[in-house]
This record gives C-alpha cells, structure tokens and sequence, in this order.
C-alpha cells in the first residue's frame, strides 16, 4: 500500500490538497449546535439505552448518551447560562440548608 504522502505527490491527485470539498471539517463545525431546550437529553434517563451488542452481535459496553454527545454539543451561549444556572442553584440550596438549620436550632 502506498502512503498518504506519495498519493498526494502524485500529479493526479494534487489538486486534492487545494480542493476544499475534500478538507476535514474542523471538530466546531462537526457537531450540531443543540440549546438549551434540549439539554435534557444528555442528562435524561429517558434519552439513556443500554447497549449490550453491536449490529453485527458482538457483545459491546456502551450507552446511547455516548452517541449523543459524539454527534450533539451546547451551543456557546446556552453552556454559558447552563454553568451560571448551576451556581446560582447551588447557591439557593445552601441558602436553604443554612435557613433549615437555624429553625432547628
């Protein structure tokens, strides 16, 4: 087998260097762009099968949350709100166990 090099050295093949339609696509590009409506689905035991074989039978260990997050990603904006949103959550429950804890006392 020939390598990648001496194929694109060939003068048939040059101009698969310059084409654009034969570039890889950059990894921002690849995934598509979910907000945050449906950010459940990476969480969601709903969203979340179990595989035990593949296709062909083989036995595998693996979930279909694995798949979503290969194909999905946050767009920029929602993960930003996502991470303010959990502080601000994290926040409230302390506020709230300090508020149980002196009722008590």
């Amino acid at each position: 087998m020939s390598s990648q090099e001496e194929i694109l050295s060939d003068g048939r093949f040059s101009r698969i260097t310059r084409d654009p339609r034969f570039w890889e696509m950059p990894e921002k590009e690849r995934k598509v762009k979910i907000d945050k409506r449906f950010r459940a689905m990476f969480h969601d035991k709903k969203f979340k099968l179990t595989y035990t074989v593949d296709k062909r039978g083989r036995p595998v260990n693996y979930t279909s949350a694995e798949n979503l997050r290969k194909f999905y990603a946050l767009s920029e904006s929602d993960s930003d709100l996502s991470e303010s949103e959990s502080k601000e959550v994290k926040k409230k429950k302390k506020k709230k166990a300090k508020g149980k804890g002196e009722a008590d006392s």
